[in-house]
């Protein structure tokens, strides 16, 4: 059975989605339908329901934060390269000011949000393999794709919090392990590679247009992770690199001989396309469905209540000015509606005339049948994907940890980075003019180029303990970097967020809280 999971209900099974961390009023709820593991998962068609309602509980990243925000934003508002155009959530605006503590909401929900998704995974983890007379290829994909999504959801939460509570078990009341104490970094890594390494031999396909997880999305995160382990906090430096690029030259290599599998789109619009969602670049995705849940990035990401859409944007994931300017001259990314920024649209999306809301804003994600084109009203309606992996970050993955695994940039390495730049219609130097060090920092002014706004640069300012600085296009310390959309230092304690403060309250294993909150 091959289902669309864009398509599919977004049932989740809450009578049996018990975590081991602030659930005390969740488990006082009761449940409607009266299901529960023991009378479920007892035909094939409930595996495939249970790993849909997991898969649609990561959507909780675009769930709303307060108002005029989303969970999203947590991942970028701390970079330094955007800001708000309105100051009406103070969640938000404690993020973008680097002054949140333990109460923030996005940090509660991002939390929460990534205990639930475990929580599914481990029910499917647990429960599908007892399912009478399934066929063995099903049960294997499916296991696969739980394992992924549970890999994920740790590996996001290892990187905000550090230590933190490894639960791979459904859990209830009456579980041992009901109050957890918080594991060391190194065991949960080794629960998110154990996890990817199974996922790779569940027998999945190469890539799937229907938004299931793809053999590429696998190798690509587990490179993504071998990546990150290299760096800080756990430091284990080029032999990690070199298995990171080793993961990422599969997915490379596949696409070499695949191109109609996995590609680069040949234009940045091609990107922010729905026809564009789970294809080619976009290795794997949140999915969207305006039916269903429609992409809620839209009207964050437009001008505050200007006439540039059919939706009124609200304007509080804005590019900085500074970050704009960094762009090399020529960059085709930094070019009005071409690249990833735009400066003016057609009046109220569809025109005739086009109106400039006198600031540069993020195209990245802009939905066009939803805001609208020249002669064409929008539908107020996104079905746009949020991209999680693209082709473009597996590049530079690869061209990254080779040219530390190896000490220089090899053929493969340069050819992989000067493709970003190509697609850029930037000139490249040639590969004799870098050595290991130059060839780094230019890959690393790529990855921050090439893969802003997508909740992946703050992960790169504490795995490098480095950040962009805008203004002489190198590299800071990442403690003692002055953001340029607050004009306030990174400090050491936010290399970690602090732990959720009902958290805590909840269950006391959880403390102490991370250094310096």
């Amino acid at each position: 059975m091959k289902l669309n999971i864009k398509n599919m209900s977004t049932l989740l099974i809450s009578g049996f989605m018990l975590l081991g961390t602030g659930c005390s009023k969740f488990l006082e709820q009761t449940d409607p339908s009266n299901v529960s593991p023991d009378n479920y998962y007892t035909i094939p068609e409930h595996a495939e329901s249970a790993i849909a309602a997991t898969y649609a509980q990561m959507r909780f990243i675009g769930a709303g934060a307060g108002i005029f925000s989303n969970n999203f934003q947590l991942l970028d508002a701390p970079t330094g390269i955007t800001n708000t155009e309105t100051a009406q959530n103070s969640d938000l605006n404690n993020l973008y000011s680097l002054i949140y503590d333990g109460n923030n909401l996005h940090i509660n929900q991002w939390w929460n949000g990534l205990y639930k998704t475990i929580g599914l995974a481990n029910l499917v983890i647990e429960k599908v393999p007892g399912i009478p007379r399934m066929d063995e290829g099903q049960q294997k994909r499916i296991l696969g794709e739980a394992r992924f999504v549970r890999a994920w959801s740790y590996f996001y939460l290892v990187r905000l919090w550090g230590d933190v509570p490894l639960i791979t078990k459904p859990q209830s009341t009456t579980s041992e392990d009901f109050f957890p104490s918080r594991a060391t970094q190194e065991d949960v890594y080794k629960l998110i590679v154990d996890d990817l390494t199974a996922a790779e031999s569940s027998g999945l396909g190469w890539m799937d247009a229907t938004g299931r997880v793809p053999m590429a999305a696998i190798k690509s995160l587990l490179a993504k992770v071998y990546l990150t382990m290299a760096g800080f906090p756990l430091n284990k430096g080029a032999a990690h690199y070199k298995l990171a690029a080793d993961k990422a030259k599969e997915v490379v290599d596949y696409a070499t001989a695949h191109p109609a599998e996995i590609d680069l789109y040949p234009t940045y619009n091609q990107i922010h396309a729905v026809g564009s969602n789970n294809k080619l670049e976009h290795i794997f995705e949140i999915q969207y469905k305006s039916d269903i849940t429609g992409n809620p990035l839209q009207s964050c990401m437009l001008p505050l209540h200007q006439p540039v859409s059919s939706i009124d944007g609200i304007g509080t994931t804005v590019p900085t000015a500074a970050f704009y300017a960094s762009y090399e001259a020529g960059d085709l990314r930094a070019k009005n509606r071409e690249g990833y920024f735009f400066s003016d649209y057609w009046k109220d999306g569809k025109g005739p005339g086009l109106y400039d809301p006198g600031n540069v804003y993020i195209f990245k994600h802009f939905d066009i049948i939803a805001n609208g084109s020249l002669g064409v009203a929008g539908t107020n309606q996104s079905n746009l994907n949020l991209p999680l992996i693209r082709y473009a970050e597996v590049l530079l993955i690869y061209a990254e940890a080779q040219n530390e695994a190896g000490g220089a940039p090899n053929a493969a390495a340069y050819d992989a980075m000067k493709r970003i730049r190509d697609r850029a219609k930037l000139t490249t130097p040639a590969i004799g003019t870098f050595n290991q060090a130059t060839f780094r920092e230019a890959v690393w002014k790529e990855r921050w180029h090439e893969l802003c706004y997508e909740g992946i640069l703050w992960f790169d300012m504490v795995r490098l303990k480095k950040v962009y600085n805008e203004t002489t296009k190198g590299f800071d310390n990442f403690v003692g970097h002055v953001n340029k959309n607050s004009n306030q230092a990174l400090q050491e304690k936010h290399l970690l967020f602090p732990l959720p403060v009902n958290e805590m309250k909840n269950n006391p294993n959880l403390k102490p809280d991370n250094p310096g909150y």
